[in-house]
């Protein structure tokens, strides 16, 4: 989502996740995304902005965002009735 700020510039936001769409789908993201932080809390490799993430914000912010960040790639897929395959870099980390 884009907005202009007052110096005239645009500037780049991320979109939260809706409250307009699938309740038990966004439900479900953000119940995974709560997992993988606790296990980030109990020594799992996670990526770096999660660990600074949770350094900065309370633990359900980072769940949503990372709730976000999961749905946000494989929305086209679900709405095409595809198969999504995650890229190689993401894999390996």
């Amino acid at each position: 989502m884009d907005g202009v700020n007052t110096e005239g510039t645009v500037e780049r936001r991320e979109r939260a996740i809706s409250k307009r769409g699938n309740r038990q789908l966004r439900t479900l993201l953000i119940v995974g995304a709560t997992s993988i932080i606790k296990l980030a809390k109990r020594g799992l490799k996670v990526l770096l902005w999660i660990r600074t993430m949770l350094q900065r914000r309370p633990v359900k912010v980072v769940a949503v965002a990372l709730a976000n960040k999961i749905a946000a790639p494989s929305g086209p897929c679900w709405s095409a009735g595809g198969i999504y395959q995650a890229p190689a870099a993401v894999l390996k980390t």
